[in-house]
């Protein structure tokens, strides 16, 4: 087990939650607590707390029964001193303007942290992509790539898939762009499908990144990896992947989730056998396993590690005193609240942030970028090695930060990427 750690050198808030947190929120709480551990000018610190614009676009629709309906999609943009925005687009009932800002804040911490020429960017559509066709989905993609046109482009503001969207979605945006541009771009988005220019390994990057920085944790923390349990909640692409790559590395995953709960096993589930959501829709639950847990008790097992990786906000202060496991990696973005991780840290759980550990990626994404630009792919075997060069490097370069300053490793992943931010600030200066 992970020897539960309390670092001082910050002194933690009340634990009180509001009672709505939203992304943004959280991402300008951490901002403000790490801003005091880094020689900053406090103007930087103020200006990195908003977005440098941000999109709001109608998006119309012609369902498949001939009536119009109208969506609402948002583009933030958050910092691109270091370079280009990044960040996903998403199809989910719950976007909203806040959500999209404070993801997209995460996104320049996370280039950053990986020292990324890329800025923060994220966006979305109000809609349930489980409501549309396939065809109402490719005209939704294509008017929204229509309305953003003049935000977006391979030098200025790059999408990748997120929640709802996938290879296909960004193949119908390229397109939908080309067409207006009257040239193929293919760096307009990444996570692509390979036959367009996309990267060998993007949509399995995240989730391996997840397991690569585990394991590094295990062995920081001086665990046997092969007498390590693991539970992973939430089973697409970052979860299933990061599960499958740790039962390789030798980690005995005894708990996996979907949407609809999870099934555990002691021993240990052959995760290659449990279906992903892209494999089979929703089919956790249907794997014959001892027990079939939720994905509320999956949170609370007794295990070495745990792994949220489906969505934000399930660790708070209603259960962060119920956790057990003493090392979580967050697979998704933002799966604790601030003050749930105050809790944690007080109870000496060692939290790896999402801006680290689910970096693979806009990794893979910046590899995919420069594929494009020198009209040039690259194997699986380089994506993969390339991979795990720069997660090891920034994993150091934040265990550097963390054993100087005697911080949390997620304060130390924000020192290592305000510190480059800011330098990058003060070198080019404000504009008048």
């Amino acid at each position: 087990m992970v020897k539960h750690e309390r670092n001082a050198t910050v002194e933690p808030e009340s634990h009180a939650e509001p009672e709505s947190e939203t992304a943004l929120d959280t991402a300008r709480r951490q901002l403000e607590r790490v801003a005091g551990l880094v020689d900053v000018n406090p103007g930087i610190v103020e200006r990195l707390k908003h977005p440098t614009k941000v999109q709001r676009v109608t998006v119309p629709l012609k369902r498949n029964n001939g009536f119009v309906e109208v969506y609402t999609g948002y583009r933030s943009q958050h910092d691109d001193v270091r370079g280009p925005y990044k960040g996903g687009l998403r199809y989910h009932p719950n976007v909203t303007e806040d959500e999209c800002v404070g993801l997209s804040m995460w996104m320049t911490w996370k280039c950053a942290v990986m020292d990324l020429p890329f800025g923060g960017g994220k966006g979305g559509i109000v809609v349930d992509p489980k409501d549309l066709s396939i065809g109402e989905k490719e005209r939704l993609t294509r008017r929204f790539a229509e309305e953003l046109r003049d935000f977006v482009g391979p030098e200025k503001d790059i999408p990748v898939p997120d929640m709802g969207t996938d290879a296909q979605t960004m193949a119908w945006f390229m397109d939908a762009y080309s067409m207006q541009e009257g040239e193929t771009t293919p760096g307009i988005v990444t996570g692509k499908p390979p036959v367009i220019g996309g990267s060998y390994g993007r949509a399995a990057a995240p989730g391996r990144s997840v397991a690569i920085i585990a394991r590094e944790a295990i062995d920081y923390y001086e665990m046997d990896i092969e007498a390590t349990t693991v539970a992973v909640q939430g089973f697409g692409s970052v979860g299933a992947n990061a599960a499958r790559v740790l039962d390789d590395y030798g980690a005995t995953v005894v708990a996996v989730s979907d949407v609809n709960g999870g099934i555990y096993d002691p021993d240990g589930l052959d995760t290659h056998a449990v279906p992903t959501h892209e494999e089979e829709p929703e089919a956790v639950m249907k794997y014959d396993a001892p027990e079939k847990i939720s994905n509320e008790d999956l949170l609370e097992l007794d295990v070495d590690v745990l792994v949220p990786a489906a969505i934000g906000d399930v660790i708070t202060v209603e259960n962060a005193e119920n956790i057990r496991a003493g090392l979580v990696v967050e697979g998704a973005n933002g799966p604790t609240t601030f003050a749930a991780a105050e809790i944690l840290e007080s109870k000496g759980v060692a939290v790896v942030p999402d801006i680290l550990a689910n970096a693979g990626g806009v990794t893979v994404s910046y590899f995919e970028w420069l594929q494009n630009i020198n009209r040039r792919s690259w194997s699986l075997e380089r994506v993969n090695d390339e991979l795990e060069t720069a997660m090891l490097r920034a994993w150091d370069d934040m265990s550097d930060a963390k054993s100087e300053l005697n911080v949390t490793w997620r304060d130390a992943a924000y020192v290592v990427a305000l510190s480059r931010i800011a330098e990058a600030k003060e070198s080019r200066g404000l504009w008048p």
